[in-house]
């Protein structure tokens, strides 16, 4: 019923789960998630990555992206090329590009390292007709003007906590805006406004995990079971029934993917 479209599968908190990633993905499914994407954010993730979505639970799909996170050091950001990123991204079973784009948050060293690495995830995804997972924080005019300039797309911006101009730029491209656990907490207001403005056949949900649990969670380590929550919140919003919500971003996900298809 519901797709996770950005989650850190192999950095979950697996205490409550025996230690066990399976135990995460049944727990998933059994919350009635169909769908996953698991992130990668650094090159010696990809095989340990390969080897979780591989893990077979009845009725829930596993994919990954393959990419490298902005906040890298700078000799991973500098090894960062499209050639490598092709590569790494023709299997079937890897649904996207990134986790990529720019941070400005925890680092202003690298700038110019971060947004050469951009340019080549850009380049990967036009390339192989796969969508770009763009993470941006503190940075959002540049990676608006990157994104611009080399005629990308085609991709999601993750995890959104931009103003509205913002998502209106990132539509206009043609991105689709995927939304966490941060709509749900009390002091998101901002956010939840241009959530109210958005698009519903432009909307994606994702929790980060383990990262940026949603309310009733708040506090405890996240998981792909807990994106339901995003769901419902969000559902509230637009004055949909959740299931409506459910197909609706399903259907987007599949849109998304099938974009050149």
């Amino acid at each position: 019923m519901f797709t996770d479209t950005h989650a850190h599968l192999n950095r979950l908190d697996l205490a409550k789960h025996e230690g066990e990633v399976r135990h995460a993905l049944q727990a998933a499914k059994d919350a009635n998630v169909n769908r996953i994407m698991a992130i990668m954010c650094d090159f010696d993730e990809y095989d340990t990555i390969q080897d979780i979505i591989a893990t077979e639970i009845d009725g829930l799909t596993l994919g990954m992206s393959a990419g490298i996170h902005p906040c890298q050091d700078v000799g991973t950001l500098q090894a960062v090329t499209a050639e490598r990123l092709i590569e790494l991204a023709e299997p079937d079973n890897v649904w996207a590009i990134g986790e990529t784009g720019l941070d400005y948050y925890w680092s202003k060293d690298f700038i110019a390292e971060q947004q050469r690495s951009f340019v080549a995830h850009i380049h990967a995804s036009q390339s192989l007709k796969k969508p770009i997972v763009v993470h941006t924080r503190e940075a959002r005019q540049d990676t608006m003007d990157i994104l611009k300039a080399e005629r990308a797309e085609h991709g999601i911006i993750h995890c959104f906590t931009e103003d509205y101009d913002t998502a209106k730029k990132a539509l206009d491209l043609g991105f689709y805006i995927s939304l966490s656990g941060i709509v749900t907490f009390k002091t998101a207001n901002e956010l939840q406004d241009v959530a109210r403005k958005l698009p519903l056949d432009r909307i994606l949900i994702e929790t980060d995990s383990p990262y940026l649990a949603p309310v009733p969670k708040r506090g405890k380590p996240n998981e792909p079971a807990f994106v339901p929550y995003v769901a419902d919140y969000l559902a509230k919003i637009y004055n949909v029934p959740i299931e409506q919500f459910a197909v609706q971003t399903n259907a987007n996900f599949d849109q998304l993917r099938q974009q050149y298809q």
